[in-house]
């Protein structure tokens, strides 16, 4: 693999600070760029379905009844802060 050299020296500084090698440093770099590029084109994917596929006007519809938490649940007196 070929990269500049400032951005070897980079490397090696930060992997000297993690207490890691160079290679274990690139693996990890390269599966976390690997799994971001995954989550983007699974992303796509699902917008592409809901443009082909749109949701019908009820088909999320939730009442307002399942959807309210209630004043209790925000009331104070109710929190442990001890």
């Amino acid at each position: 693999m070929t990269m500049e050299n400032e951005l070897v020296e980079r490397i090696d500084d930060r992997v000297r600070r993690l207490g890691t090698t160079r290679s274990a440093f690139a693996r990890d770099a390269l599966r976390e760029a690997l799994q971001r590029l995954d989550e983007l084109e699974l992303e796509a994917r699902h917008i592409a379905g809901y443009r082909s596929n749109p949701p019908k006007p009820d088909e999320f519809s939730v009442p307002e009844s399942h959807r309210a938490w209630g004043d209790d649940a925000w009331d104070a007196a109710d929190w442990d802060t001890d």
